[in-house]
C-alpha cells in the first residue's frame, strides 16, 4: 500500500503544468523490500577499489529497512584477504588489516540511460571522515574518458565541510582528467536550516543534449555545458555525456578526499529513501 502511495506522491510533486506535458518515470527504485537490494537492479563493488580510501566494500553493509537504503559504514579489524608481504606499490595489497567495512551498490549491466531527470532523496552522513556519493559513470571507455557526473559528493576541503557537484572527462593523458566542480559549503545550509544535516534532502540532475544542472532542493549548484565536456586524445574528442551512464551509491571513509575519521562517527549511515529517473 506504502509503495502505491509513494509513486502517486512523486508524479503528483513532479507534475508541475510545464513538465508534466515533457517528462514520465521511466525507471525507479523505491526500496521497499527488506533485506539485501533487489538483484534485479543492483550489483556491488567489492574490496578496496579507488583513492586510497580506508573501507573495504561487502555486499552486507548494504540493506533495505523500513522503506530505505541503509549504507552503513562499521569499524572492523580483520585481515586483509589481498595482503602481499611485497606489495607495497600497491595501496590495496600493502595493508594489512581492514580497518573498516561499508558499501557501493550500482546499476552497471542491468540500469543504464542517457539524458533524463535523476532525483534521489536521501540523508547523509556528516561526520569527519564520511564522503557519500551519488554518482554516475559511462559505459564506454575507461575513467575519466567514460565520464563521471558527481550528483553528490560530501567531504571536508581545508577543514569545512562541502558539497560538491561535479563532472569530469578525459585529457591526453590515461587516467588524467578536466573537472568542472562546484564545492558549496554545508554552512550555507545550516544558516537557512540549522537542523539541515540530520533531515533528508533531494539531489537531482537535469541532463540534456546541451547541459548538466545539479540541483540540492532545487537550488542550482552547478551548470556545466556540454559543449565543454570533449575528450581528449584516449577518448578520441568524443562527448562522454552523450552516451549511456549508470547510477552509483555509495559512502566511502578517508581516503584522498574523506580524510582523517573521527572516532565518534562510528557506524556512519547513509540512507536513501528513492532514486527515480524521469525521462521526456
Amino acid at each position: 500500500m506504502r509503495k502505491w502511495f509513494v509513486w502517486a506522491m512523486a508524479l503528483c510533486a513532479f507534475a508541475t503544468p510545464a513538465m508534466s506535458q515533457d517528462y514520465r518515470l521511466v525507471w525507479s527504485e523505491e526500496f521497499e523490500n527488506e533485506g539485501k537490494p533487489d538483484a534485479e537492479k543492483w550489483r556491488y563493488e567489492k574490496g578496496f577499489v579507488r583513492n586510497h580510501e580506508w573501507q573495504w566494500y561487502q555486499e552486507e553493509n548494504a540493506y533495505c529497512k523500513d522503506g530505505l537504503l541503509v549504507i552503513e559504514a562499521r569499524k572492523e579489524n580483520r585481515e586483509n584477504p589481498m595482503y602481499k608481504k611485497h606489495g607495497r606499490r600497491d595501496w590495496r595489497t600493502s595493508r594489512t588489516t581492514i580497518e573498516c567495512t561499508s558499501s557501493s551498490i550500482n546499476t552497471r549491466g542491468k540500469y543504464e540511460f542517457t539524458y533524463g531527470r535523476l532525483e534521489v532523496r536521501a540523508r547523509i552522513p556528516v561526520a569527519k571522515g564520511a564522503w557519500p556519493a551519488i554518482w554516475t559513470l559511462g559505459t564506454d571507455m575507461e575513467w575519466p574518458s567514460c565520464g563521471e557526473i558527481d550528483i553528490m559528493e560530501f567531504y571536508r576541503i581545508k577543514g569545512e565541510p562541502v558539497i560538491m557537484a561535479n563532472a569530469a572527462w578525459g585529457k591526453d593523458r590515461q587516467w588524467d582528467a578536466h573537472w568542472n566542480s562546484k564545492a558549496t559549503p554545508m554552512r550555507h545550509f545550516l544558516e537557512k536550516n540549522p537542523d539541515w544535516a540530520s533531515e533528508f534532502h533531494v539531489w537531482r540532475m537535469d541532463w540534456t543534449e546541451e547541459y548538466i544542472r545539479l540541483y540540492l532542493d532545487d537550488e542550482l549548484l552547478n551548470e556545466i555545458p556540454l559543449s565543454t565536456t570533449v575528450n581528449g586524445a584516449i577518448g578520441k574528442g568524443s562527448n562522454p555525456f552523450k552516451q549511456p551512464h549508470y547510477i552509483l551509491l555509495n559512502l566511502a571513509v578517508g581516503g584522498d578526499n574523506g580524510g582523517p575519521v573521527t572516532e565518534q562517527a562510528w557506524p556512519m549511515r547513509y540512507e536513501v529513501d528513492y532514486v527515480r529517473v524521469y525521462q521526456r
